[in-house]
């Protein structure tokens, strides 16, 4: 874009007494090159799930292909972005005896470099910090010389665009710039924005109507015009685009969607675009000589790549947090070879077995149902039990995945009243669909423009005052999700997700219009008859489970209940994408319950006996309770069993919730305080602790029980249910180490992010939270960047930090070959691990052993002497 190309008064009232705007008007590299550029730099950002599926996400995901070190550096370059916790926190860790003068030994040796360890003790008296190194934006830059903030004013700016550009229901009053891109209707939007009159400059309106109307053509222009210069290009757009990091990340969401279906998306770009116009746009209208000769300087450091972070600090801190996993996974070890090998499963017929999600708080829960019923048998698996379907809930239209984010649904079930007629089944939608209308109309006259301050003085008082003193003193109800039943309780225990095609189409009224037939969205409606079996099979192969089956099989999903969370379903179920894991069991329950099922298992070696009843349920990992469901479907024969079910179900909870008492600062006095208390955390609507999530996530474990059976591992600990001997061709070793392994990964790297540098890469303080866009996420106060990652509050307790950051130690026991293999074959498994984002061990009866990344398998780390 040259000056030619602006209106003739816009020209002049650039130049004026200024002189020229810019002396490179456009980018000198190849053209080409920079599109290579920009799309690095739009991949090297991570998505974020919104807030009523929000699931754990690696933030560095799109740096996946560097070693940890290398982003480490990578980070603190461009935005001044932390991996290493202070060195204040690792002297705490040696004090505390977690960090050995063995393990800084070991660290030393293992990626020393010629250091020592009297270096590294000297090192951690240093509370300095890293000096800041950051790739400056021209706002930056600008806001040296002056006393008006224009970076917070840009990034206010689009922030505010992007909330309503992307409302998912919230505002009442919808955009007028329905069907443009992002990026044009910003061009409509800030020509009319009289903010920028309000920061003294008023004909900045003006010129966004000569901006071009491509984002990439403006890309172009504005590296250009900036002069930019081409070996620091790519450092300047991953810089504009982590200061809009949050909004980067939403952008970035819709791109990662679309291409899980094959496709692709340009509103990553589009936002950038954005954000480099404002420097455009303020370097325009700002420009001086002291302005001018200052970004010349800094364009000129940027081509000598004199951004680069400390790496000789950085070698430091890797070495500290080296040693810090080095005396976890050393206390680990000592554990595993000395637990029980014996078989993890009871001598005879366990009298229940339950699966549970591999989730860390279920850790706790399976130990606790083990210890009050020894002749229990407990697996773990991926909390969506397998089965790759999304949900409609009973009298809605739209569905939700139930899967982890790195795969794609392939069936669609919907919730139906079993045994209703057309007539009461259309009946009891109608009411279902009738008070979710009257909830939601009620909740939009309370957050009326028009309406909100009259019905505080007018009804508030009056209505909400028993509920207001109720929840004050954590004694009301939690609040219902929005796919909660509203019926009769006779209608509710008869409403339960379908394996058949939804006999009265209650999604066939889907949002997309996608219904035709039996096919939705390409896929099917419930779970074809011809596909059971071979669902059913792969579900039992993955489990470990093919024979010594129980009386009763639980399925255990898990959420969590809690009141005035905006973040609540981040602590629902990560494998089924921020959902409940109810719909996922019930209908796991119901394919392995399916007599023509059994019949096509038997014929491919899978019998399972008559007596066999699989039982859906949901572990609520709040108050530690376990709901059973379609528990009234078991013959009478049954009667006994399931009550002796219910005893040992309640005595586990009240173990677990001692447990988790202890970390939640509760001291109430009695055993029956102490499990009141943990309860009314659940409904206190003022409570920011109402438990602690996945905090101090360290480990994966894909063994069979033996190895963990009776061993403490402090529900910091992922446990996926693996027998390598059963493992024909290593189908399964396959899919844990591509799925639940990299799930595992995902919210280890979040949960650390979220603590090194909360800044960035976490939310901040969840008191401030206000939620945009109706379930887009939070603000930080009422301006500002989209926050992502987890609140403070769910990784410090006020005192001290409740989460260890270190990734997570990875341990399989199974063969060499197919675990080399299985990485050779992946990808995303293979920068993971070779890459130092996760670490793997192999597990024997020798002990374990390590493959570190470029040296491979070496000598046994930890041997059982």
């Amino acid at each position: 874009m040259n000056m030619r190309d602006l209106p003739k008064t816009d020209a002049m009232e650039l130049t004026s007494a200024r002189g020229p705007l810019l002396e490179t008007p456009d980018f000198a590299g190849d053209t080409q090159d920079l599109d290579r550029l920009i799309e690095t730099a739009c991949n090297r950002i991570a998505p974020v799930w919104p807030l009523d599926r929000f699931v754990a996400v690696n933030p560095f995901h799109g740096l996946r292909d560097k070693s940890f070190r290398e982003a480490a550096d990578l980070l603190a370059c461009v935005a001044d972005a932390r991996l290493y916790m202070p060195r204040a926190y690792y002297r705490e860790q040696v004090a505390a005896g977690r960090i050995t003068d063995a393990d800084l030994a070991q660290a030393v040796a293992r990626c020393g470099e010629g250091l020592d360890v009297a270096t590294l003790r000297a090192a951690l008296r240093d509370d300095s910090g890293p000096a800041s190194a950051a790739v400056p934006l021209l706002t930056a830059v600008l806001d040296e010389q002056e006393a008006d903030d224009w970076s917070s004013f840009v990034v206010e700016r689009i922030g505010h665009h992007c909330a309503a550009y992307f409302d998912m229901g919230q505002a009442t009053w919808k955009k007028p710039w329905q069907g443009r891109s992002l990026y044009a209707a910003w061009r409509s939007f800030a020509a009319l924005d009289y903010s920028a009159t309000m920061m003294g400059e008023p004909g900045i309106r003006a010129r966004v109507k000569a901006l071009p109307e491509s984002p990439w053509d403006t890309i172009r222009a504005a590296i250009g015009r900036l002069g930019i210069p081409e070996a620091g290009a790519l450092d300047y757009m991953h810089a504009a685009l982590l200061d809009i990091g949050g909004w980067a990340a939403w952008t970035r969401l819709i791109r990662w969607e679309q291409e899980l279906q094959g496709g692709s998306d340009d509103t990553i770009v589009e936002l950038l675009a954005i954000r480099l116009a404002w420097d455009v746009l303020v370097y325009e209208h700002k420009v001086t000589p002291q302005l001018r000769a200052r970004w010349r300087a800094v364009c000129e450091a940027l081509g000598r790549g004199e951004h680069a972070a400390p790496a000789a600090r950085h070698q430091i801190d890797h070495l500290l947090l080296t040693a810090l996993e080095l005396g976890y996974q050393r206390e680990l070890a000592a554990k595993l070879v000395k637990g029980s090998t014996t078989g993890g499963r009871p001598a005879k017929r366990p009298v229940v077995q339950a699966a549970f999600c591999i989730d860390v708080r279920s850790e706790v829960m399976r130990r606790a149902l083990e210890t009050v019923c020894p002749r229990a048998q407990t697996l773990g698996f991926a909390g969506f039990f397998g089965v790759p379907i999304e949900h409609v809930p009973f009298g809605m239209t739209e569905a939700r995945a139930h899967l982890p984010v790195l795969l794609t649904p392939s069936y669609r079930v919907c919730t139906e009243v079993r045994g209703a007629d057309a007539t009461e089944a259309a009946a009891a939608r109608e009411q279902q669909r009738s008070r979710l209308g009257m909830a939601k109309a009620w909740k939009a006259f309370k957050m009326g423009a028009s309406s909100c301050f009259s019905f505080v003085e007018a009804a508030g008082i009056f209505l909400y005052a028993p509920k207001l003193l109720a929840d004050s003193l954590g004694m009301g109800r939690p609040v219902p999700a929005p796919d909660d039943l509203h019926l009769d309780p006779t209608l509710e225990r008869r409403a339960a997700p379908t394996l058949e095609p939804s006999a009265q189409a209650p999604c066939a009224e889907h949002a997309h219009g996608h219904h035709h037939g039996t096919q939705t969205a390409g896929r099917p409606l419930g779970i074809p008859a011809e596909e059971r079996v071979g669902l059913a099979e792969g579900i039992l192969r993955a489990m470990s489970l093919t024979d010594g089956f129980a009386r009763l099989v639980l399925l255990v999903g898990h959420g969590s209940t809690t009141v005035n969370n905006p973040h609540a379903s981040g602590l629902d179920c990560g494998a089924c994408a921020g959902q409940t894991g109810e719909a996922s069991a019930r209908i796991a329950a119901a394919l392995m319950n399916d007599e023509a099922v059994r019949q096509g298992l038997a014929e491919r070696g899978i019998r399972i006996p008559l007596d066999t009843h699989f039982l859906a349920a949901q572990h609520d990992t709040c108050t530690d309770d376990i709901r059973l469901f379609d528990a009234d479907r078991l013959p009478e024969s049954y009667a006994e069993e399931l009550a002796e079910l219910r005893s040992w179900l309640k005595h586990a909870g009240e173990l677990t919730r001692l447990q988790r008492a202890a970390l939640l600062g509760i001291d109430a006095g009695s055993h029956s305080a102490v499990q009141a208390a943990v309860r009314r955390r659940s409904r206190d609507w003022s409570q920011v602790r109402p438990e602690w999530g996945l905090t101090g996530c360290a480990a994966f474990i894909a063994a069979p029980r033996a190895r963990t059976r009776g061993l403490d591992l402090g529900g910091r600990t992922f446990l996926h249910d693996y027998e390598w001997r059963q493992d024909e061709g290593f189908g399964v070793l396959e899919l844990i180490m591509t799925a639940p392994m990299i799930v595992a990964g995902w919210i280890n790297l979040q949960y650390y992010g979220s603590t090194t540098d909360n800044r960035r890469f976490g939310s901040g303080n969840k008191v401030l939270h206000n939620v945009v866009g109706g379930a887009l996420g939070v603000l930080e106060g009422n301006a500002g960047d989209l926050r992502v990652g987890l609140p403070m509050q769910s990784l410090h307790d006020g005192k001290r930090w409740m989460h260890e950051p270190m990734r997570l130690s990875v341990v399989l026991e199974a063969p060499r070959e197919p675990i080399d293999a299985i990485i050779e074959r992946h990808e995303l498994v293979r920068q993971m691990l070779d890459n130092g984002w996760l670490h793997l061990f192999r597990l024997d009866d020798a002990g374990l052993e390590q493959r570190l990344p470029e040296r491979g398998w070496g000598t046994p780390a930890y041997d059982a002497a």
